[in-house]
């Protein structure tokens, strides 16, 4: 079983500004709750150190993350894998009329191991909450 999740965010910044956040890899893994950890290797690569309240597992699954496509500042693309799953992100911003933008986020888990697309299902709402409210407090804290 496969889980997506799609949600958009609209805000009264510029694009740019949104884009500063999300093409940022150490701000998307600090928004998600269930990133314990990361280490940033280089402008496309990162590990995530994730811990998933499951039976299956009992230590953190370190998921490797890379950044497969990138149209500043407009669209990112990124790609975890790990032991327990396969996630793609991708974050697309285009400008409103207004002057603000729009922030379309689409998230895809594919589960290796029992009890992965269940956890994902019942709790990527949450997680998405977790990135607005993160963005929202990068976009309204002074440069």
């Amino acid at each position: 079983m496969t889980v997506r999740v799609s949600r958009t965010f609209e805000f009264d910044a510029p694009p740019a500004d949104v884009w500063a956040f999300i093409s940022d890899a150490e701000q998307r893994a600090g928004a998600i709750s269930v990133v314990d950890s990361f280490e940033i290797h280089d402008d496309r690569t990162a590990t995530w150190h994730v811990a998933l309240p499951i039976p299956m597992i009992r230590s953190t699954i370190d998921v490797e993350t890379e950044e497969v496509e990138r149209d500043a500042p407009n669209r990112v693309k990124f790609v975890g894998k790990s032991r327990a799953f396969r996630v793609t992100g991708e974050h697309v911003i285009t400008e409103t009329e207004d002057g603000g933008c729009r922030l379309a986020n689409e998230f895809v888990v594919d589960g290796n191991l029992p009890g992965v697309e269940s956890f994902f299902k019942r709790n990527f709402d949450a997680e998405l909450d977790n990135l607005e409210d993160a963005l929202r407090a990068s976009l309204a804290s002074p440069a």
